[in-house]
């Protein structure tokens, strides 16, 4: 009579071992997969690093000389005679080799979002793939885009202004060279971030998040928003808020331009029901027209 009862506790007792063994086999696999991308990505940044150090240090000898380049827009700006100066002893070595850090990153950038997209792309669909490059590449060009109209716009115009009012203060404009840093990496992110504007249009709107219908409609909001924020990240003169700005609010159109052709493509039922809407619209105006009659 206790045979079958061992029987079935055997069979209970190799199920659970197997069930065990799967477990495990399911927990190491995911471990594995687990490491493998973390020292994928790790291989990565280790090769972006790589990248940007070279190029700093191909370009470490000519920092006196980039420098003078960066800060030509406030040179230019000077009076006769007038020169930038150095408040902390250290300042004349680092905040060069500062700015030339800034060129080597800017310039291994694209190697950098090689190196993001060979591990991300791996995970994503056919479309998505088709989308990232596009995408990747316009932000790419147009942040560097708003760091050029900064720095041959906006910089120049900026300067001008504000010397004007030096002279009848009688005061000399000499400006620290750590200072110019801090207020031209901000100028740049500033800008370099407002002409991303198109590209989180078309995101939002090829991605589902938001409507054209709905962007549009919110237009004066973002209108004030915009100046909002040049009052915020600017120098407290309405001339630069306006070159902060207006750039944003016809960003902004042109993202909504270029979002017509990134619409997500209506299902059949979401076309009967839009129909469905349309003719019940039409049908509630014709019977509106009817009582008023």
């Amino acid at each position: 009579m206790t045979q079958p009862s061992d029987n079935n506790n055997k069979l209970n007792n190799d199920a659970a071992d197997h069930d065990a063994k799967a477990d495990a086999t399911v927990g190491e696999g995911m471990q594995e997969s687990f490491l493998s991308h973390l020292f994928e990505l790790r291989d990565r940044v280790i090769k972006a690093g790589i990248a940007i150090i070279v190029v700093f240090a191909s370009l470490a000898y000519w920092a006196p000389d980039i420098f003078h380049i960066f800060a030509q827009p406030l040179l230019s700006s000077l009076p006769a005679g007038g020169k930038m100066i150095v408040t902390d002893i250290t300042g004349s070595f680092f905040v060069p080799m500062k700015v030339t850090m800034l060129v080597a990153f800017l310039i291994a950038l694209p190697w950098v979002l090689y190196q993001m997209w060979a591990f991300i792309a791996p995970g994503l669909y056919q479309h998505e793939r088709k989308l990232v490059i596009p995408l990747v590449v316009s932000s790419y060009s147009l942040f560097i885009f708003g760091m050029a109209f900064a720095y041959f716009l906006v910089f120049p115009t900026v300067f001008n202004f504000m010397a004007q009012y030096n002279a009848p203060l009688g005061a000399e404009m000499s400006t620290d060279i750590d200072k110019y840093l801090s207020f031209a990496m901000t100028t740049f992110l500033a800008f370099g971030i407002t002409f991303e504007v198109p590209v989180v249009v078309v995101v939002l709107v090829r991605m589902g998040l938001v409507t054209l219908a709905k962007l549009k409609e919110i237009r004066p909001y973002v209108i004030v928003g915009a100046f909002v924020i040049a009052a915020v990240v600017t120098p407290p003169d309405v001339l630069s808020q306006l070159l902060l700005a207006i750039p944003m609010t016809l960003l902004y159109e042109l993202g909504l331009l270029i979002a017509r052709f990134y619409q997500p493509k209506k299902s059949a039922e979401d076309i009967a029901d839009d129909l469905k809407d349309a003719e019940l619209d039409k049908a509630r105006v014709e019977a509106e027209q009817q009582s008023q009659v």
